[in-house]
């Protein structure tokens, strides 16, 4: 499928989504976001994909929602109005997709993550930002909204309530290398060695077994949510079923010939 609003490339098993509005600092529009929900619906439906970059065009990450295109439409409804229904039927379900796709992914942060943009970094698994790039969360003191598409849930955990309360009342730029000193992101590299940093990072999860990012990603929100004796019987619940599959056999038997594992796709 052709796109306008993104482009997808895939090279053996390892996919690239790009923002491709660099006119706008690829402001997220909902038909940008509507072509996203498609490309990652075509790479969980083809099997063949073991990891997924997102990265914007340009000079620009995401520089959070497209405000030109804020309005309430034909159907009689308030902008507010309009704006929960998208956020209800594309926005949250696209953070979701993110989440429960069945691979890693990595957001290669070239420039600006502003706003939602955000929230689609910190979807990924793993960030790697250019040292160039730069957070921003300006909802609050410059608009008077909350953050969304999950950043009110993804900035706390990564930074703490002292740290994402302040960016989010402050709404200072928080560059990159102070977001990796802070735990927000992977790592920081310069700009000329992001993409390689991305495809590296991306080729070595890519190797892992297919299931080892939804297993994470679930491990983690589950300890979220409760005590530590919860937490001990979800991992021996997990490992219970973990060991029976045929990746715990390839590692341990590549553990004894003292080889790279090899798992199946």
């Amino acid at each position: 499928m052709t796109f306008k609003f993104i482009t997808l490339e895939v090279t053996n098993d390892i996919a690239v989504l790009t923002f491709n509005q660099p006119g706008t600092r690829n402001g997220l529009t909902v038909a940008m976001q509507n072509e996203m929900l498609t490309a990652l619906a075509q790479l969980r439906e083809s099997g063949a994909t073991r990891a997924l970059i997102l990265t914007g065009a340009g000079n620009s990450f995401c520089a959070g929602a497209d405000l030109n295109q804020m309005d309430a439409g034909d159907q009689g409804l308030t902008v507010g109005q309009s704006t929960a229904k998208i956020i209800e039927e594309v926005s949250n379900p696209l953070v979701l997709a993110l989440q429960n796709l069945p691979f890693p992914v990595v957001s290669a942060v070239n420039g600006a993550a502003a706003g939602a943009g955000i929230s689609l970094a910190l979807a990924a698994d793993v960030v790697v930002a250019a040292r160039s790039a730069f957070f921003l969360t300006p909802f609050l003191p410059r608009l008077g909204i909350v953050p969304d598409m999950g950043a009110t849930w993804f900035l706390p955990r990564h930074l703490g309530r002292a740290r994402a309360l302040g960016l989010m009342l402050l709404g200072d730029r928080l560059s990159a290398t102070q977001a990796q000193e802070w735990g927000l992101i992977w790592s920081c590299v310069d700009d000329a060695l992001l993409m390689d940093e991305a495809q590296s990072i991306a080729a070595r999860l890519a190797k892992a077994p297919a299931h080892a990012a939804l297993e994470a990603r679930r491990a983690l929100d589950a300890a979220d949510g409760q005590g530590l004796a919860a937490q001990l019987d979800y991992e021996k619940r997990r490992q219970r079923e973990l060991i029976d599959l045929p990746s715990f056999g390839e590692g341990v038997k590549s553990f004894f010939e003292k080889r790279e594992p090899v798992f199946r796709r």
